[in-house]
């Protein structure tokens, strides 16, 4: 199975440079809603796990809580994680949530196991022009997020920033439920998302960075993320892996 998600993925994706950089790197944003206890999801988590192979994409996995009465409570399971995802079903016109869904740039989705529909959807964000920059540097008193609309063009709004917690790899023994018996591995497994800051989408601002940065043993990325019909989850206009 590694195999061929590795053959695909490289089908994919060696027409073109990644954007990796010194420092941050700018990213497409994969979410992963996912669960131990759901039995079609391991083929999901380990495409995952290859996306991170890649510089230019940032996968994360969320893990939700709806699969935990099945018999397996998801070591990793979070209820807002649950609730993010049926915010953006919401958004995308319809009330019904499933596991594995990845959620692309924040406003295209597939199903999580479909490699060759995600790597469409994919290629497509990774080949459009950016049009916001977000970089960091040090302040006096820490680190400090600089956005700026370097298109100069109307963008969504409004726009929030955030920051975003996760564990880059963990393995897990699935003792009950659908997955008995299987250890199944997770990559890039979200702890933790909160927003630091508003942004209209003109100019530049600049924002500081909570110290530390990422608590021990994880690793952080900064998200610019638009909000439609109130308080849902929109369009991911940049994003950067923090190094």
């Amino acid at each position: 199975m590694r195999a061929l998600l590795t053959g695909l993925i490289s089908i994919f994706l060696s027409t073109f440079a990644g954007l990796a950089v010194a420092g941050d790197r700018p990213v497409v944003v994969v979410e992963l809603f996912t669960s131990q206890g759901c039995s079609s999801c391991p083929p999901a988590d380990a495409f995952l796990g290859e996306l991170s192979r890649q510089d230019d994409v940032l996968p994360l996995a969320m893990h939700v809580d709806y699969w935990d009465y099945i018999g397996w409570k998801d070591t990793f399971a979070r209820p807002e994680h649950t609730k993010r995802q049926k915010a953006y079903a919401y958004g995308f016109g319809t009330k019904s949530i499933y596991t594995p869904q990845m959620v692309i740039g924040g406003v295209d989705q597939a199903v999580g196991s479909h490699v060759m529909k995600v790597m469409e959807i994919l290629h497509h964000h990774q080949m459009a022009v950016g049009r916001v920059s977000l970089s960091t540097h040090k302040g006096e008193n820490g680190r400090i997020v600089r956005v700026a609309n370097i298109a100069n063009v109307p963008l969504p709004q409004p726009l929030i920033a955030q920051i975003v917690h996760f564990t880059p790899k963990a393995t897990v023994a699935v003792k009950r439920g659908e997955n008995a018996g299987r250890s199944i591995t997770s990559t890039n497994i979200v702890t933790n998302i909160q927003a630091f800051g508003k942004w209209d989408g003109k100019g530049e601002i600049e924002f500081k960075l909570p110290s530390p940065v990422a608590p021990d043993g994880q690793s952080a990325a900064i998200l610019l993320q638009a909000t439609r019909m109130g308080d849902y989850p929109g369009e991911i206009v940049a994003a950067i892996a923090l190094d």
